[in-house]
């Protein structure tokens, strides 16, 4: 496991780098990597920093824990690799922008793109032990996780947080709405969608906000 990010998160997460926790942390996932089959890649942990560097975040989508099926997790939240069949949750995501936006279903699951236009698509947990859901929680990510959102809600302004479930509204519980907006809403996954994640309208909410504040909307 390389903790070198990308190098905008690098500085402003150096502290956490340096934290008891975090060192216990790259310990258990370095022998989870050694002894086990874990998810995603391990050069894809740190992948939605790599691609949405912390002066370029707009959006920050908050998920759980990464896909532990074969080959689905590439280090984004909701997101899979190119090859890989559309997950439930992200099908209901796709509809709710072609509801919402008009915009047709796309052909892959794949959310670089989000990423690279500023959208941070982060898991509260990194990694996730193949087949075993929830295997890599209460190891020290979740920390490190809060730490990030922290950053993102004390040192930029603006930035939309697109809270999905009890879950992710309890981690983004402490984010200051005075200067960002933060959207909340069911989770899309298919127990959940019906009861308010679908009608939400998060993307054309987001994308009316960025342009209120002089910023390009994302191209969902």
């Amino acid at each position: 496991m390389n903790v070198k990010i990308e190098e905008s998160w690098q500085n402003v997460l150096q502290d956490e780098f340096e934290k008891p926790y975090f060192k216990n942390l790259v310990s258990f996932v370095k022998d989870e990597y050694n002894s086990q089959k874990v998810y995603p890649a391990g050069t894809q942990i740190f992948n939605a920093f790599q691609l949405c560097p912390f002066d370029k975040v707009e959006v920050v989508i908050l998920g759980q824990d990464p896909y532990h099926g074969p080959n689905q997790a590439n280090g984004l939240a909701f997101s899979v690799s190119d090859e890989v069949r559309t997950p439930p949750s992200l099908l209901n995501i796709f509809k709710e922008i072609k509801s919402d936006l008009g915009k047709d279903m796309p052909a892959t699951g794949n959310l670089e793109r989000w990423a690279k236009q500023g959208v941070l698509l982060l898991n509260a947990t990194l990694t996730v032990r193949a087949g075993n859901a929830g295997s890599h929680q209460k190891k020290g990510w979740e920390e490190f996780t809060d730490a990030v959102v922290k950053k993102v809600n004390d040192l930029k302004e603006n930035v939309v947080f697109m809270l999905w479930g009890a879950y992710a509204q309890k981690k983004g519980a402490f984010i200051d709405d005075s200067k960002h907006l933060v959207l909340k809403a069911a989770h899309p996954s298919p127990f959940a969608a019906d009861r308010g994640f679908f009608g939400s309208r998060h993307f054309s909410k987001a994308n009316s906000y960025l342009e209120e504040h002089g910023k390009k909307p994302i191209d969902w």
